[in-house]
């Protein structure tokens, strides 16, 4: 039996069945923007491996920084002890946050990012002596993660349904959008205000449910009804942080900040998992001074001595060059080659249902664009590095493949997830 007839046959891969797996490439290597496979052939990554590789593939710093710190300490638990890359990264995230969120909690993924997020604001409310304050406001159109309590703060409508009865029951507002009539989340608020702890949302580019793009006004309005009725306002910039919408945090646009912000995807630039919840001190004291006074949450690989390292070598990275410059760069030639929707690096194309699995495989090898459509979204978000004769590329791939027939057969979620 070969590698590829083990993969077939015994490893789930995302979003996929055993019973008839998508193909998959087997991937040899990679460098910069490009992924080698095993049959020789390269492809360009337009999607940052899940909007991660900000600075491309093995970038030889971050590498580099991995290496160093393996050869000193590869993990060692948290509880009790504390490292220099853990110390050092803290401050340099608490350096480049919107000012006075300066308290830091290293999960090791997205999802648990926004469930840490999410158990703040609940034991913040709980030490203010309301503990009936335990469900989230979230918005139609989000996509929070995979885990549980981040399912549950995504789209009710959208990818988790199948688990709806498990899942705890929260509040959701309309999705955004420039209709301000249909900003119901204020009097969401005024309803259950007895009930809502906080509010969650992507601030303004929905990614992974809706590829939708929003105003800063509804952000601002939010941050208005939020003070009014004493309820935390948590921003998800784990997508669109980092520059991928154009300012190094998506919210920036709005001129404001949020209680609690979650980072991760290109944190570590793509080369091993690592996320933080960011908090303000004000929500640290209160959480510090109810009871209990700890908060409540210890992952195994918190603030892992690797992972810490690599946030280094990529926040280093970040500090180095204009990275908004590049991002809007990106923008630009979208533009230019005619995609319908960009902000930032972030291009879209939207088609009524994806075209057959043939076409997609068939573009992606004439192309040499790698491709992941979902839903009824053709986009691409290439690494913050890619040149612009690959943007253009990218663009032509997107292009081709939204002109494809669709696919009668599909489902009308076209069968791929993010």
């Amino acid at each position: 039996m070969t590698p590829l007839e083990y993969d077939r046959l015994n490893i789930w891969h995302p979003y996929a069945s055993l019973r008839n797996p998508p193909p998959v490439r087997f991937a040899k290597s990679a460098s910069g923007t490009r992924i080698l496979l095993d049959s020789g052939k390269e492809l360009i990554d337009s999607v940052s491996s899940w909007w991660c590789v900000a600075h491309g593939h093995n970038h030889p710093h971050i590498v580099e920084a991995i290496r160093r710190q393996s050869e000193k300490l590869s993990h060692v638990m948290f509880g009790g002890f504390t490292h220099a890359p853990a110390i050092e990264l803290a401050e340099r995230l608490a350096s480049i946050a919107p000012e006075g969120l300066d308290k830091i909690f290293f999960a090791d993924s997205g999802s648990i990012a926004v469930e840490v997020a999410v158990k703040m604001c609940i034991q913040y409310q709980h030490a203010l002596g309301r503990p009936g304050r335990c469900k989230m406001l979230a918005l139609k159109g989000g996509y929070h993660g995979d885990t549980a309590c981040a399912m549950a703060l995504s789209d009710p409508d959208g990818m988790h349904t199948l688990f709806a009865g498990m899942m705890p029951r929260h509040y959701f507002a309309a999705m955004p959008g420039g209709d301000v009539r249909a900003w119901n989340f204020r009097e969401i608020l005024e309803r259950h205000k007895d009930e809502i702890a906080g509010v969650v949302c992507e601030p303004v580019f929905q990614a992974a449910n809706a590829m939708n793009f929003y105003g800063a006004e509804y952000l601002r309005e939010m941050r208005k009804a939020c003070d009014e009725y004493g309820i935390l306002l948590v921003f998800d910039e784990i997508a669109a942080g980092f520059h991928r919408t154009g300012p190094r945090w998506a919210h920036e646009r709005a001129g404001i900040k949020p209680d609690i912000m979650t980072v991760g995807k290109a944190l570590t630039g793509g080369h091993i998992t690592l996320a933080a919840t960011l908090a303000s001190g004000a929500v640290a004291d209160v959480i510090s001074r109810g009871s209990p006074s700890a908060f409540m949450h210890g992952p195994t690989y918190m603030a892992n001595p690797l992972a810490c390292a690599a946030g280094i070598a990529s926040l280093e990275l970040f500090e180095r060059e204009d990275y908004t410059a590049k991002a809007e760069a990106i923008g630009r030639i979208f533009r230019e080659e005619g995609l319908p929707q960009v902000m930032g690096a972030v291009g879209v194309v939207k088609v009524p249902r994806l075209p057959a699995r043939a076409d997609i495989d068939r573009i992606i090898d004439s192309s040499g664009v790698w491709l992941r459509p979902f839903a009824n979204f053709i986009y691409a978000m290439p690494p913050l590095v890619t040149p612009e004769c690959e943007v253009r590329q990218i663009a032509a791939a997107l292009k081709e493949l939204a002109a494809c027939p669709p696919d009668p057969s599909a489902p009308d979620d076209g069968g791929f997830h993010e």
